[in-house]
């Protein structure tokens, strides 16, 4: 029996809430929080600071989401000797005003992340915090933390000093069209145009990260690519599903984290003081992956071996696009999932298996994960030489208790997409569509349509699919409350020779476990959190 629910009746903010409660978030911010930051003085605290440098005349430029206004980081560089490119990666001190046991740092602790529906987002912090005084917004002064860091003519990375400055944003970009621009298939941005010397800025910028993405890719990265589609809200309603294209401006800003994450290690490995570090280990699944690719006519090493895994993914990429998304996935779930991990001063690193970086951790984007802050605030102790604010105990803790928040977070933005995708086809119950199988399991068999990017199971007909065949399906059903998309397989397309072996890849049709209920959860639940919510 068809279920068709009318868009009018469907309280999407309801549903949303009601998921951040079902995956264990609080996504409301109690009234202590709000009076204590609606307390803070923004005015910057920086006459009187003779370690804070003032960089606020460099072309300071971030690039992000068109309407991302919680802006962590902006970037400048310049050329040096013998062919080597200076970065500088400011990032905002939101350490500064969100002392360690505050309000708003229970708050923040509790959630650990900002967490992005595209119907609703739940910022980690008030929007007076992340989106106003320690956001790094245009045509204001801003407290930042910078990370210095070089580029060799050959794309390695000579680590530099970490400090604390003031400085200014001299333009807002967009991904899209700074990416359109450097990909030569879009004009450049009047943003660009109306600042002088911009745009010979992003060119050397883009310069620095052609570099660092090859020495990477030499060495091992993973060049994946997943579908990551986005929700096109207008006035409450869900009008489209688009899917948000990896481009060179999304590269650049990468790279440019990722050896900024690497300097800030090695910051803190020289300070000789305990860290949480960010880690793919070793594929637990590496059989599995090398069965997937005998799939493909190619053969992996017995043993773990990035630089193989790379050239393979690099081959399929060339020769099958299309597909190529679906197999990325497959290879991310056989990798397992990335975690944070404390590392005590003098042990070695369990490196990232994925970026064929040794240390690594995530510290760029404060005001949108808790574990930069984290980071941030045992920067502070070394610059400051104070003892650091973190034990081991307490380090080893909150790792944990961030990976689980990590990947709740997901599973509300996935059951969001889902969602979504169910509202925007519920009027066209009995269209056909052309898909792609994305999941062939004991558990089920999952498409992915071309146009809209909406992804649902077969209910009929998929006996036999295999991952990657492309196919006709029916829609017969949608349940947006459940986030539900039902088809019947009516036509098939002939399979690719690789595709003879069925996909382990597995998919969870009854949903995830709820999260919590960690002790850890108890520790940092902020006070008056079960208030009552009007909608």
């Amino acid at each position: 029996m068809t279920t068709h629910h009318k868009a009018d009746k469907i309280d999407l903010k309801a549903i949303a809430w009601d998921a951040m409660k079902k995956y264990g978030f609080e996504p409301k911010f109690p009234k202590s929080v709000i009076l204590e930051v609606d307390a803070i003085n923004a005015e910057i605290p920086h006459d009187d600071q003779e370690d804070v440098r003032d960089l606020r005349k460099l072309l300071w430029s971030s690039i992000d989401n068109y309407d991302s206004m919680d802006l962590d980081q902006i970037e400048y560089c310049e050329r040096g000797q013998n062919g080597e490119i200076k970065i500088k990666v400011a990032i905002a001190d939101v350490d500064l005003y969100v002392p360690k046991h505050s309000q708003a740092d229970l708050y923040a602790a509790y959630n650990g992340t900002s967490i992005y529906t595209d119907i609703e987002t739940f910022t980690m912090l008030p929007d007076r915090l992340s989106k106003g005084i320690t956001s790094l917004l245009p045509a204001q002064d801003c407290r930042a933390v910078v990370i210095e860091y070089t580029v060799l003519p050959d794309g390695s990375i000579r680590h530099g000093d970490v400090y604390q400055a003031l400085v200014s944003n001299k333009a807002k970009l967009i991904y899209e069209e700074v990416g359109e621009w450097l990909e030569e298939t879009g004009a450049i941005p009047e943003t660009v145009i109306d600042v002088p010397g911009l745009e010979e800025q992003l060119r050397l910028q883009n310069e620095a990260t052609f570099r660092m993405r090859k020495y990477r890719m030499k060495h091992g990265a993973l060049d994946l690519e997943t579908i990551e589609v986005s929700t096109v809200i207008e006035e409450g309603s869900v009008r489209d599903l688009v899917i948000q294209r990896q481009n060179m401006a999304r590269c650049l800003i990468e790279e440019f984290m990722i050896a900024a994450n690497g300097t800030m290690v090695a910051c803190l490995r020289k300070a000789s003081i305990p860290m949480i570090q960010r880690v793919v280990l070793t594929p637990k699944y590496w059989d599995e992956i090398v069965m997937k690719a005998a799939t493909y006519g190619e053969k992996l090493p017995s043993k773990p071996n990035s630089k193989a895994l790379s050239k393979f993914l690099t081959r399929q990429k060339e020769a099958d696009p299309e597909c190529f998304p679906d197999l990325s996935l497959t290879i991310i779930k056989l990798m397992g999932p990335g975690e944070y991990m404390a590392l005590e001063s003098g042990e070695p690193p369990l490196g990232h298996f994925g970026l064929a970086v040794t240390d690594y951790t995530h510290s760029t984007a404060p005001n949108r994960r808790y574990v930069d802050l984290i980071t941030q605030r045992l920067l502070r102790s070394v610059i400051d030489r104070e003892k650091s604010p973190y034990t081991l105990e307490e380090l080893i803790e909150l790792s944990a208790w961030l990976s689980d928040r990590e990947k709740g977070s997901k599973k509300v933005e996935r059951f969001m997409r889902k969602v979504a995708a169910a509202v925007l086809l519920q009027d066209r119950i009995g269209e056909s569509f052309d898909a792609f199988v994305t999941g062939a399991s004991e558990e089920g068999i999952y498409v992915r349509l071309i146009t809209p990017p909406a992804e649902g199971r077969v209910m009929q007909g998929g006996h036999g699919l295999t991952v990657g065949q492309k196919v006709r399906v029916r829609l017969i059903n949608t349940n947006p409350y459940k986030g539900y998309i039902d088809f019947i397989c009516i036509t098939r397309g002939k399979e690719r020779p690789w595709q003879r072996m069925r996909s382990s890849q597995k998919t969870d049709r009854k949903g995830d476990r709820k999260g919590g209920n960690s002790g850890f959860a108890k520790k940092y639940t902020p006070k008056k959190r079960k208030s009552k919510r009007r909608r």
